[in-house]
């Protein structure tokens, strides 16, 4: 995990020069780092963007308490888990990363409401698309049958065209990394979840 320090220590520097209390936690990998819109997409949520590049999961879950420690937040959105595929990992080893993440968060911040973004359908990573929709599938049944404060947001199906490929309009150039167009789906996705269970002051 020593390739993921620098990006950590300039997550504990921006926590340092908060000038507001962050009511929700963004946490994962590039697709939320570089949400360049973030802060004006969920203003009236006070976010804080603490996404670190090319983060696994299994990073996501080493990196919990040192990043969280000294954060209070009324809910997390989290997107993870498709580098781990990237790196040769199998759908049950991201289950399992998912499944640390849950004890990581509940130990530190109790039972907030927690949204978890579905893996997307990469245009780069298009081979392994049987195994995103499958750990897709065991992260989502383990919120419905086990975590009642976690939400699943699926995006993945949003992000398809009608004949069952990813939208060349939602990605980058690189074919992994979301455009503005890509964003703003995911924001109305996760928005209209979050003022369901959330509530505004």
């Amino acid at each position: 995990m020593i390739w993921y320090e620098e990006d950590v220590k300039q997550l504990e520097i921006k926590r340092t020069k908060l000038n507001y209390v962050p009511r929700v936690i963004f946490y994962g990998s590039s697709s939320i780092r570089l949400w360049e819109t973030l802060d004006t997409d969920f203003e009236e949520f006070q976010p804080v963007n603490l996404g670190f590049g090319g983060s696994t999961l299994a990073a996501c879950v080493w990196f919990f308490e040192r990043i969280m420690h000294s954060y209070n937040p009324e809910a997390m959105v989290i997107y993870a888990g498709d580098n781990d595929l990237g790196d040769g990992r199998n759908p049950e080893e991201v289950f399992i990363f998912f499944k640390q993440l849950t004890d990581e968060v509940a130990r530190l911040f109790g039972d907030i409401p927690c949204y978890f973004i579905s893996l997307k359908p990469s245009i780069a990573r298009w081979p392994l698309v049987d195994k995103y929709r499958y750990t897709n599938s065991l992260i989502e049944n383990e919120i419905i049958h086990r975590h009642k404060n976690w939400q699943f947001v699926n995006i993945f199906n949003q992000m398809m065209d009608g004949s069952g490929r990813p939208v060349r309009e939602y990605y980058d150039k690189d074919g992994l990394h979301l455009s503005s167009a890509g964003y703003a789906l995911w924001k109305n996705a996760v928005l209209q979840r979050m003022l369901q269970s959330i509530k505004l002051t």
